[in-house]
């Protein structure tokens, strides 16, 4: 069967589209997400514009994608108004791919074009780092920053600091504030490097480093599934991707660049915004809080799979009622804005194409919980004057996840009905659970007692939440009814009120 490639595509003709966006970043999610949105501005002809893609690492996929000539299968699965949708499209903005640790006059080139305006990247959330051992004339340097500021460097000495060749930056790593803190690093290392103060002048007056917050949740290559798609597709595609239907880029920055990049134009969900922190409010408590206060009930209940939660009718009963009943009350936004985006939540979570394992979800659970739940608890009584039990049966659940608990290595072999696992956290974490817990004696004073300990750990929650009035009490409470009668009881008790 023959390899995906222009022909494979049914795409004729040599014409190229000019080439205008540099990406860092060749992986799954920057493919569905950016190069799809770029792939539709094309389509609608609001772009008239190619990606180049730039390996941040050593060893990546370029030499495929150079391959397949930029081309990849995108495969987009979902329910849309609760009905299985299923999408499949050849995307075809990328021009080329070119690894730097290879080709780094190839990469310098492109700063050469004034046709490339607009970078992405998305490099991890470790991506956007200072890194103190780069050096100017390391070809590469190790890190993004480092490279992006040879780049601009480059480019502002080609076209001798004019004013009209400064970059539009949009960062997609899930950092707060990924634009204002790649900034930051660029001028740093400009300064250390001793740099001409009118490149950080240029750098600061006529380049735009954009915060952007996004969201899509992105499987990757369909492994399971590959050798039926490829007989369907009639074609090999070795950079088959497959995500979801939901996706949103918030984009906080000046009005006049929407028009540059008219993805709103072109139906997508894509927002301009002069303050994205409301956005952001919504996602980290909707999105990743629902998923963070259900899953140490869920998984203490003996499911595995956030298909399954949703599925069953008492957690998935328990999941909507603490999204609908006690998160989104709790956040002093748009009440519409916060209900309007918690039923997609919820769609999202029934999701029957995507398999998210709970014990995934667990992963380093305290510090998530923290940011993601913890503000929920708080606000919530602030604002209604008593605590949301859900969210403190949430929290009791998940300090119960850590009982009869081992350290092994790294982690924790740790124990549920249906078996052992293994947790993984930070391993202080651990060990203070596995000290915590060696002490409870099967009492409500011995539930007390663990929940005073954790509660005080400032370390973990920012704070004594022995403080919050009735906290303690009330987390003992839920601790003492887990351990004695299981946490089917509990929560079967809770969404039957």
């Amino acid at each position: 069967m023959q390899q995906l490639n222009r022909n494979a595509a049914g795409i004729t003709g040599s014409v190229q589209l000019p080439e205008r966006v540099l990406q860092f970043g060749e992986g799954n999610f920057l493919r569905a997400f950016v190069d799809w949105k770029f792939h539709q501005l094309n389509k609608q002809g609001l772009f008239n514009g190619s990606v180049v893609v730039v390996q941040p690492i050593a060893e990546g996929l370029v030499p495929l994608i150079n391959e397949q000539e930029g081309l990849f299968t995108l495969l987009l699965r979902g329910l849309q108004d609760g009905k299985p949708v299923e999408k499949t499209e050849i995307i075809s903005s990328i021009s080329r791919g070119i690894n730097p640790y290879k080709e780094w006059n190839e990469y310098l080139l492109c700063a050469e074009n004034r046709d490339i305006e607009f970078i992405v990247s998305n490099t991890t959330e470790a991506g956007i780092a200072y890194e103190s051992t780069d050096r100017p004339e390391m070809t590469p340097p190790a890190s993004f920053p480092a490279k992006l500021a040879l780049y601009l460097y480059h480019r502002y000495c080609h076209f001798e600091g004019d004013p009209a060749t400064g970059m539009v930056i949009l960062p997609c790593e899930l950092i707060d504030r990924n634009g204002d803190n790649l900034k930051a690093i660029v001028l740093r290392l400009a300064e250390e490097w001793q740099w001409p103060q009118e490149f950080s002048a240029w750098l600061k007056e006529h380049n735009y480093f954009l915060n952007t917050l996004v969201d899509r949740v992105v499987t990757g290559y369909p492994r399971d599934e590959a050798a039926a798609l490829t007989e369907r597709l009639g074609y090999e595609d070795k950079l088959l991707n497959a995500g979801e239907l939901f996706h949103l880029w918030v984009i906080e920055g000046p009005s006049h660049l929407a028009k540059r990049l008219p993805f709103a134009e072109a139906g997508l969900n894509v927002v301009w915004t002069d303050d994205m922190a409301p956005y952001r409010t919504r996602k980290v408590r909707i999105l990743n809080g629902g998923h963070t206060c259900s899953v140490p009930a869920a998984f203490l209940y003996g499911l595995d799979t956030v298909g399954e939660m949703m599925d069953h009718e008492i957690m998935g009963a328990f999941v909507r009622q603490a999204v609908y009943d006690e998160i989104v009350p709790s956040i002093k936004l748009d009440k519409n804005l916060m209900t309007d985006f918690a039923n997609s939540v919820i769609e999202r979570f029934q999701n029957p194409y995507i398999k998210h394992y709970l014990l995934s979800i667990l992963l380093n659970s305290s510090s998530k919980f923290k940011t993601r739940v913890l503000p929920s608890i708080l606000e919530y009584q602030e604002q209604h004057g008593k605590l949301p039990e859900k969210l403190v049966v949430s929290l009791a659940a998940l300090i119960s996840v850590y009982k009869d608990g081992k350290i092994e290595g790294s982690g924790m072999q740790a124990k549920r009905n249906k078996g052992t696992f293994e947790m993984k956290d930070d391993l202080p974490a651990l060990e203070f659970f596995v000290e915590t817990w060696s002490k409870y004696d099967n009492t409500t004073q011995g539930a007390l007692s663990v929940a005073k300990v954790v509660l005080a750990n400032t370390a973990m929650w920012g704070r004594d939440l022995n403080q919050v009035p009735g906290l303690t009490e009330k987390t003992a409470d839920y601790l003492y009814k887990i351990t004695a009668s299981g946490i089917q009881t509990v929560v079967k008790e809770l969404v039957a009120r």
